[in-house]
C-alpha cells in the first residue's frame, strides 16, 4: 500500500499560505495607494483653482 507524502502536502500548504499572504499584502498596498492618491489629487485640484493675488 502506498504511503502519503507528507513533505509534499506540507510544501503545498506553505505555498498556498504564502500566496494568500502576498495577495493580501498587495491588496492592502493598493488600497493604501488609492487612498493617498485620491487625497493628493483632491489637494492638487483645489490648489490649481485658487487665484493668486
Amino acid at each position: 500500500m502506498a504511503r502519503p507524502n507528507f513533505s509534499y502536502q506540507k510544501r503545498q500548504k506553505e505555498l498556498a499560505r504564502k500566496k494568500k499572504k502576498e495577495e493580501k499584502r498587495l491588496k492592502k498596498l493598493a488600497k493604501k495607494a488609492g487612498a493617498t492618491g485620491a487625497a493628493d489629487a483632491t489637494d492638487e485640484s483645489e490648489g490649481t483653482t485658487s487665484p493668486i493675488d
